[in-house]
């Protein structure tokens, strides 16, 4: 029992080493591949790193313990210039996902916390779609396509579930960059601050319901949106910082 419990640890802290190596190796590619598009990100991850470890060193100066303090204004600066980066993955990512289909579905994807998503509950041939969310602030629908075309889904949508979810509060979002629409940078940012309407649980349970009326058939036709697979591939390289 000892060798199995000792064989199980060394095989566990080999998975993780290998884990370990493998994000080293993606943020590196990721490193290289936006390197090669932004001339300012190694400037500025150096800018960042210099400054904060100069400030910790000044600062320290007036105590005199400036060699105490360097170390930690070098953890710290390198912590800026991997934020730097984040950063600037992040926008390159959003930037070219402007105006490709699916790419709102891509971003909800990436919503922080717990969010129930169901993509493309209702579309068109033209790739016009409906996302539906569902979470603490009650259910969100996302439309992304022409404009014309997607406020009549998002009408028959929101008719369609509200026979089902009574008053829970429905809100309703248009990916885009025309007047009353929201930039596909700013979606997560949209929906999470939105306020907190349910609690988790009633949030699962609205969640079951609507899964039911899908069973039953009361969803809309769904339009392809042959852009996710490819935004997903592109988010796997940014997902963490």
């Amino acid at each position: 029992m000892a060798k199995q419990d000792k064989a199980a640890k060394k095989e566990a802290a080999k998975q993780k080493r290998q884990a370990f190596r493998a994000r080293l190796k993606q943020l590196f590619e990721a490193f290289k591949m936006q390197r090669r598009e932004d001339r300012w990100l190694l400037p500025l991850m150096l800018a960042v790193f210099v400054g904060v470890a100069l400030v910790a060193f000044l600062l320290g100066l007036i105590w005199g313990l400036q060699w105490y303090f360097l170390p930690m204004g070098v953890a710290l600066g390198i912590l800026g210039a991997v934020v730097v980066f984040g950063r600037r993955v992040q926008a390159n990512v959003y930037r070219k996902a402007e105006g490709q289909p699916g790419a709102g579905g891509w971003a909800l994807e990436n919503l922080r916390g717990k969010w129930h998503l169901s993509q493309a509950v209702a579309g068109t041939g033209q790739l016009d779609v409906i996302h539906r969310v569902i979470g603490r602030p009650g259910i969100v629908l996302v439309g992304e396509g022409a404009p014309h075309r997607v406020r009549g889904l998002m009408s028959q949508e929101k008719k369609r579930i509200s026979r089902v979810v009574g008053d829970t509060p429905i809100y309703e979002f248009i990916v885009g960059n025309e007047e009353g629409q929201v930039p596909i940078r700013k979606l997560q940012a949209r929906i999470t601050k939105l306020p907190r309407n349910i609690n988790a649980g009633q949030a699962d349970s609205l969640e079951k319901r609507l899964a039911a009326l899908t069973e039953r058939g009361g969803s809309m036709p769904k339009g392809p949106a042959p852009q996710g697979a490819k935004m997903r591939n592109m988010q796997r390289a940014t997902r963490r910082r």
